[in-house]
């Protein structure tokens, strides 16, 4: 599903790569957590996968797609149609009803409103949010937010799911339904799921750890 080979990438101005020589690969379906100090490189390496950023030198495949040499129209289209994004700070519209941020990313894609709809409401129920589809979204507690956030970044069905520190803006009950919530996304094989988290706890639910640490991949368990 995703393979690195000797994946680097430096920014103008900066002494050391953020990456440096990365190779790895992620099995279709799997649950890996992403770990390591600020600055190890993390974010960098989401960035990479998610074609919001290209590598210095290296190759990059997700689903078969080589996103280092991709052009913009090729990874807009990847972005939209093949990856979900989980942020830490939600990023819901808050003029917006629950099921309207749910729909928005079908919507985009000129599905119709009525599959669009049952197809989030079925997410939403998943999330445990069906009392709350015709409320905004600036009404939800934060770990309501978060799981509303989930259902809209699997609502196109995406090959891969990010989450960037996805329980780092929650209390620790919040966080817990947050991980479980991964936990069974992970088990029905729903997508393959990569977290990124400073969070011990975190990465112990994953069934493989990848640690880095100054740009390098130090540990990649089973």
């Amino acid at each position: 599903m995703i393979e690195l080979s000797h994946v680097t990438r430096r920014y103008e101005g900066q002494p050391t790569a953020a990456l440096d020589d990365v190779s790895l690969q992620i099995a279709p379906a799997e649950f890996v957590a992403i770990t390591g100090p600020s600055g190890c490189g993390k974010s960098t390496l989401m960035h990479l996968i998610g074609g919001m950023d290209q590598p210095t030198s290296g190759e990059i495949f997700v689903d078969r797609l080589a996103l280092h040499r991709a052009g913009e129209k090729e990874l807009t289209e990847y972005r939209r149609r093949k990856l979900g994004i989980v942020f830490q700070f939600f990023n819901l519209l808050p003029t917006m009803t629950v099921l309207e941020n749910a729909t928005l990313p079908l919507l985009l894609q000129g599905v119709a409103q009525a599959e669009a709809d049952q197809r989030a409401c079925e997410l939403l129920e998943m999330v445990g949010l069906t009392p709350r589809l015709r409320q905004f979204s600036s009404q939800l507690s934060g770990g309501e937010m978060q799981r509303a956030a989930i259902a809209r970044a699997l609502v196109h069905r995406p090959s891969v799911l990010l989450a960037d520190e996805p329980t780092g803006n929650l209390d620790s009950k919040n966080a817990g339904h947050v991980m479980e919530l991964f936990r069974e996304i992970a088990q029905r094989k729903l997508t393959t799921l990569v977290i990124v988290t400073h969070s011990a706890e975190v990465a112990a639910m994953a069934t493989r750890e990848i640690r880095m640490k100054d740009g390098r991949v130090v540990l990649s368990n089973i």
